[in-house]
């Protein structure tokens, strides 16, 4: 028998040799644990293949060793969450099982990444729900430059505004800069009504999603007005020199290697940069190279860059964003494959 955060786990016992049998030592908080109508429970239940059987403070656990072991995992991170005064949402349950079933999971070490990977911002504490998304965590906490690469869906740039945001409330930076290219994704827009600013923030939109759910929504305008934070289009970079700052380029597939030149330029002294984007969505005009796919071959291997890539199996939207990207991946390796005939 094993026992961590109030949590205690049998191998054999009144469950029999097929099955596990966890002990919580707060009954309170395993209503939401096992979630609304056990709603938590039947999603660990299809996501591991086991069974769970709730018997008063005890959980039994029956299934093949490996996905007891695992399931083990997944329950004692999220009571470990739930102790702490966090909540356990659909997504967390989603990244505790992400985090059990990696390849390198060492199921044995507790609170696997939700212990090591967190972010601390005023509105909530952001966990790691992959692998990946920790090491992501730990490259934009320690490099002075991290490319985050890989498919919609995956973390990339809210993980990159958390870092800020949390970077900002211990007052490592001054201030925060988001900015993405003011590139139209495939449509044509026309004319836009309004002043400068009504023009652009449409195309600045998900970096305001991600600043308002780290900060609330009184901070961030307030940060906003003073200029301590600053969201603006790529094209307002050039002739600056970004000092003392936590700086994040969006999208960065859709600018060329001119613009990446001109914005990795305009690093200055104690600040940070995280650039992030999806090779495979570029929305420039046919033909133009993407500045991203040219920075990321110059600088390969550069001392204080590091590159961190995310893959369709690290996707924490809805489970079906992930199956769309894999289903549109693997057309794209059945092209590729076509056309090397």
């Amino acid at each position: 028998m094993s026992a961590t955060g109030g949590v205690k786990t049998a191998k054999t016992g009144e469950g029999g040799d097929d099955s596990l049998v966890i002990a919580f030592d707060d009954n309170r908080l395993l209503t939401e644990l096992f979630g609304t109508n056990d709603r938590n429970l039947a999603r660990i239940e299809q996501g591991l293949g086991i069974l769970a059987t709730s018997r008063g403070n005890k959980l039994v656990i029956t299934g093949k060793p490996h996905a007891r072991n695992q399931a083990d995992r997944v329950f004692r991170d999220l009571y470990a969450r739930l102790k702490s005064g966090q909540d356990v949402t659909a997504g967390e349950v989603d990244g505790a099982i992400r985090l059990a079933t990696a390849p390198e999971a060492d199921l044995d070490k507790p609170q696997g990444g939700f212990g090591r990977h967190q972010i601390q911002t005023k509105r909530r504490v952001i966990s790691a729900r992959s692998q990946t998304q920790g090491t992501y965590i730990d490259a934009l906490m320690q490099n002075e430059l991290v490319f985050g690469v890989g498919p919609a869906g995956t973390g990339k740039t809210y993980l990159a505004v958390a870092v800020a945001v949390s970077m900002l409330l211990q007052k490592r930076v001054d201030r925060i800069i988001l900015s993405r290219p003011a590139v139209e994704a495939g449509e044509r827009l026309g004319f836009l009504p309004g002043d400068l600013k009504e023009k652009i923030d449409p195309y600045l939109r998900p970096l305001y999603d991600a600043l308002y759910d780290t900060l609330p929504g009184e901070q961030a305008m307030k940060g906003l007005e003073s200029g301590e934070i600053e969201v603006a289009p790529l094209a307002f970079m050039r002739g600056r020199t970004l000092a003392n700052s936590f700086v994040i380029l969006d999208e960065a597939q859709n600018c060329t290697p001119v613009q990446m030149k001109m914005f990795l330029t305009r690093l200055g002294e104690n600040s940070r940069m995280a650039i992030t984007g999806d090779p495979s969505q570029v929305d420039l005009p046919l033909g133009a190279k993407s500045g991203l796919r040219d920075a990321l071959d110059i600088l390969d291997g550069v001392p204080g860059v590091a590159t961190v890539h995310f893959s369709d199996a690290d996707v924490v939207r809805h489970p079906l964003v992930t199956r769309i990207v894999k289903a549109y991946n693997a057309r794209e390796r059945d092209l590729l494959g076509d056309k090397g005939k």
